[in-house]
């Protein structure tokens, strides 16, 4: 295993970390203010803005996007660590571009969209002209399995019609959210896993209803999760992507360097939790000395850089075999770095959050947050539950027995 990373990538790295450092992390508690400030709490911040153009303009845009036509043309295993710089701040993926879920919508569209849907859709998204939000999770299902989905896309002529209801539609309450992509079921009568599809819905298509805005441990979403009711919404049947009985198939697919950027980005936390847990602890007195005296703080310590270390090479190699034999041969290593990656970054931000005392269930720092979100996220893009499942199948078939017979044979 081969985890050098290129010229080009150890370059974009240096003026990344830079990039933070004089640029993000100062913006912060600006953008914090800004939404506070505003009428729309799911508004762009104006600092947000002037950071996507600095960003731009240094050339360190759409980095996550694989495709050359479309993007930076870096390898997975390339991008890896700059998903985890800029995961350092809740901020950093958005001002490059490389945020969810419009990565793994422009994903979609660069694989599978037509030159008239790239054109309509692909090109504004890159560009941040516009936003995009994925609907896919059920209130009434259990959605991390794809066959209890029951929003229906019923073919009508030259029209598909959409009736159902998704939530926590991440994205769907930004201003400048002007697509949905959405999995439903075309015919509940074929196979299993050909019963879904994706269908390209205007945002504002008559008969998509944002019920309400829904929160995440009580914290409110820039771009919102939508609990979103589709009553009679019809689209044109060039609208949908690939074709019917695609969806689950490009479900995994956008999957696959989702959950890496998921993992990066988790490693991102973790390393942002673990500084602001070293500096607390080496500034804060108490009972005679300062707390990073205490073996018990030595210990949360030296377990937080163990555990990072860890995960970071586990995604590492994830990210070299999607490289070299694909995302489907890659299929354990991905699921396992999903569950992985969040339990370490949760893990070390609680430590975080207990070395700061009262400041870190506070707003005062971003750990309160960084909670929030790596526990969240054990959840999101399917629970650890799923994927443990998938690793605990695949090392079971190592231990299929053989039959015999066929053996003989």
């Amino acid at each position: 295993m081969d985890f050098g990373f290129s010229p080009r990538a150890s370059e974009l790295q240096g003026r990344m970390r830079s990039f933070m450092e004089q640029h993000v992390f100062p913006a912060e508690a600006v953008y914090d203010r800004q939404l506070a400030e505003g009428d729309n709490p799911h508004a762009l911040p104006p600092v947000m803005a002037e950071l996507k153009e600095k960003a731009r303009a240094e050339g360190m845009w759409n980095l996550f996007m694989a495709h050359g036509d479309w993007g930076a043309g870096l390898s997975n295993l390339d991008y890896a660590p700059l998903a985890e710089l800029a995961g350092r701040s809740i901020i950093g993926p958005e001002v490059f571009n490389c945020s969810a879920p419009d990565t793994g919508n422009m994903e979609l569209l660069a694989l599978y969209g037509t030159p008239e849907q790239q054109e309509r859709w692909l090109r504004p998204l890159l560009d941040a002209e516009i936003r995009s939000c994925f609907a896919m999770t059920e209130p009434e299902v259990a959605s991390s399995d794809a066959r209890n989905i029951r929003t229906r896309i019923t073919r009508d002529g030259d029209s598909y019609v959409v009736n159902g209801r998704k939530w926590y539609t991440s994205g769907i309450l930004d201003p400048d959210c002007e697509l949905i992509i959405l999995m439903g079921k075309t015919d509940p009568d074929a196979p299993t896993y050909r019963q879904q599809s994706m269908l390209l819905i205007p945002r504002d298509t008559p008969g998509v209803t944002v019920l309400r805005d829904l929160p995440m441990f009580g914290y409110t979403d820039r771009l919102g999760h939508g609990d979103v009711l589709f009553e009679d919404v019809r689209v044109p049947t060039a609208n949908i992507l690939r074709g019917e009985g695609e969806g689950f198939a490009l479900a995994q697919g956008r999957l696959g360097p989702g959950r890496m950027h998921y993992a990066m980005r988790a490693v991102g936390f973790a390393e942002r939790a673990l500084q602001l847990m070293c500096e607390r602890v080496t500034e804060r007195v108490a009972f005679g000395g300062p707390l990073a005296d205490r073996g018990v703080v030595r210990e949360w310590i030296a377990r937080s850089r163990i555990e990072i270390e860890q995960v970071r090479l586990l995604v590492l190699k994830s990210a070299w075999l999607m490289d070299t034999v694909g995302n489907a041969a890659a299929r354990t290593e991905v699921a396992a770095i999903k569950v992985a990656a969040l339990e370490v970054a949760h893990k070390v931000v609680d430590r975080a959050v207990q070395a700061h005392g009262a400041a870190g269930v506070s707003d005062d720092t971003v750990l309160a947050r960084l909670y929030a979100i790596t526990r969240a996220l054990r959840i999101a893009d399917g629970p650890d539950e799923v994927h443990l499942r998938t690793v605990a199948r695949q090392e079971l078939a190592k231990y299929k027995k053989t039959d015999t017979k066929a053996e003989a044979v």
